[in-house]
């Protein structure tokens, strides 16, 4: 290795915060970058230089690492800092105006504020969040925020609120995923348990690894991410390779812009999640568990923390789990950090090895080769719970939940201009029109002009398009998608110009820069919509939508992963179903 270090040394405060994470290797990296912005407020060149050292990482190696990240900085910057949300479902409820009230205020106030994109509490927008370093660090969401609330935040004046439930069918006995949110305590191991908790687990050990995997694969689960890929496919295909060793990642860093399902869960029912990963390491033959969490998700990390330290003090995670012999596994958090490329699920395993977060090719997959080079098995927060559901219900029992080919619950993620934002848990099948009646419609006075599905990656319909049955099958045959479960509503008020250069805008700042592709044409994407948009063609409009054509079949053709296949979509779909930029050619 080539280690060449810049003459400066860590402060005292910094070395203390690096050292306190112990021994460890090059996947210390991250936890190492995370410890020294949370206590000092950013990275500098010492605290660089001493994890290098620590770790035995190339500083040029451990620049990109640290770089790559939204949430640090590697330039000195005021202790406290906001991040406000413009994405999209906060664009269109105020976001603007709320950075418009901060300009200016920031610096007097003695903190530092910057634009964001989505902060996952898309249901309460617009929102913040407010950071101030320490030790510990202090985090809080701000959901609605106000540039009052956010000034008094900053400088650590308000109080720290428990988030509000953000599920409208709240108590409704129909609900199975949901049915423990804001009813039964996320921290008490105890009241889980009094709710059914952890009976999933015990069938799961009457069953053995190949009959857990039979019933899950019986119950046709599909991924809830967006790739709806088979579960018990997935599981069967890691359990089967020759290797001993195997991983089990949930990965929890929804940042597809109008998403919080994950989020919603995690806060409000954290030990299933910890028992649905529990069953699956059963199932899979793994030991080791980690749960890639986003980094702006600090109730989320609380909660969870609480869960896997309770669960283990409990003898539900460690060695011989529930008193089976030989059955050990147990869980880590791995906090992201501002990187919706990580939700890449092998763009996650370089995060969690100390390299850059970005995508990497297939084949290999990660069934065969996956984080560490071993089986790995990756599943989101909301395919997992679903998990001891099946185990409790039974495989056929589950698949008759929904329609045959898109089998059981799914959660949804309504935001944007809806009277009743918030997850709603319906069965695969329901009506576009039925779930947006749940949530009230668009405010009153207003008309509903179009609904992204799938979030920023997705595709829009119509309002008369809202008979689709939503299911996987069928939106696919209406030539859109499901994806994660954004349903963003947007009323005849809503600037969709706009909205579509800040889709455009996301893709290019998200982008890894790996692959040429999706490197150079989110930017050219962003560009032709701003000359379109703002009446400047470079020659003609029509041209303009030609080369946004081309752009964008470039990108999904070629790009490495999902971000550049996906980055046209949207857009296309404006172009195409509502004839969003006819008017400007």
């Amino acid at each position: 290795m080539d280690l060449r270090f810049l003459n400066a040394e860590p402060t005292d405060a910094e070395r203390v915060a690096v050292d306190a994470l112990g021994a460890g290797g090059r996947d210390q990296l991250l936890p190492a970058l995370h410890a020294v912005n949370d206590r000092i407020g950013w990275i500098s060149q010492g605290a660089l230089n001493h994890i290098c050292r620590r770790l035995n990482v190339p500083p040029a190696e451990a620049y990109g690492v640290a770089s790559f990240y939204a949430l640090f900085s590697l330039k000195e910057r005021p202790p406290r800092v906001v991040h406000v949300c413009t994405d999209l479902a906060c664009r269109v409820n105020g976001a603007e105006a709320l950075a418009d009230a901060l300009t200016g205020t920031a610096g007097a106030a003695g903190f530092t504020w910057h634009r964001s994109p989505c902060l996952g509490v898309c249901e309460r927008a617009p929102a913040a969040l407010a950071f101030e370093a320490g030790d510990p660090a202090e985090e809080r969401l701000l959901a609605p925020a106000t540039a009052g609330e956010v000034v008094r935040a900053a400088a650590g004046e308000s109080e720290v609120d428990e988030a509000p439930v953000s599920v409208p069918q709240q108590g409704e006995p129909e609900l199975r995923l949901l049915r423990r949110v804001g009813v039964v305590d996320p921290e008490s191991l105890d009241a889980y348990r009094a709710s059914g908790g952890y009976a999933a687990l015990r069938n799961a050990l009457l069953l053995g690894p190949a009959g857990v995997i039979r019933e899950v694969t019986d119950s046709g689960l599909m991924g809830r991410g967006g790739a709806a890929f088979p579960t018990g496919r997935k599981w069967d295909a890691t359990a089967r390779q020759p290797v001993r060793t195997r991983y089990l990642v949930c990965n929890a860093d929804e940042s597809e812009p109008g998403t919080f399902k994950d989020r919603v869960l995690i806060e409000g029912d954290p030990f299933a999640l910890v028992e649905a990963m529990t069953i699956a390491a059963f199932a899979i033959g793994a030991q080791k568990g980690y749960v890639y969490l986003r980094g702006e998700y600090p109730r989320a990390l609380k909660v969870l923390r609480n869960a896997i330290d309770v669960a283990r003090e409990r003898g539900f995670l460690g060695e011989d789990i529930m008193g089976r012999r030989g059955f050990s596994f147990d869980i880590e958090i791995r906090r992201g950090a501002g990187a919706y490329i990580c939700g890449e699920e092998t763009a996650i395993f370089n995060s969690i090895e100390g390299f850059r977060g970005e995508p990497r090719t297939k084949p290999p997959f990660p069934v065969e080769k996956g984080l560490f080079g071993k089986p790995t098995v990756v599943n989101n927060v909301e395919t997992l719970v679903n998990v001891p559901l099946i185990l409790t219900e039974g495989g056929e029992a589950y698949r008759r939940i929904g329609t045959g080919r898109s089998s059981g619950p799914k959660l949804f993620c309504l935001s944007g201009n809806v009277r009743r934002p918030g997850v709603y848990e319906v069965p695969f099948g329901t009506t576009l029109a039925e779930l947006l009646d749940l949530a009230g419609g668009v405010p009153e006075g207003r008309e509903l002009r179009a609904i992204l599905l799938g979030g920023a990656a997705g595709g829009f319909v119509r309002p008369d398009e809202t008979g689709l049955p939503l299911t996987m099958e069928d939106a696919r045959a209406a030539g859109t998608t499901l994806g994660s479960g954004v349903v963003l509503m947007l009323d005849d008020q809503a600037d969709l110009g706009g909205f579509l250069l800040r889709i455009a805008a996301f893709f290019r700042d998200e982008s890894c820069g790996q692959c040429v592709p999706c490197r150079i044409g989110t930017v050219r994407q962003e560009e032709t919509l701003h000359r379109i948009v703002g009446g400047r063609g470079l020659s003609t409009g029509g041209d303009d939508l030609v080369l946004l054509r081309e752009v964008g079949q470039v990108m999904r053709d070629s790009s490495i992963c999902g971000l550049g296949q996906t980055a046209w979509n949207a857009i296309e779909s404006a172009i195409d179903r509502l004839g969003a930029l006819e008017d400007r050619s």
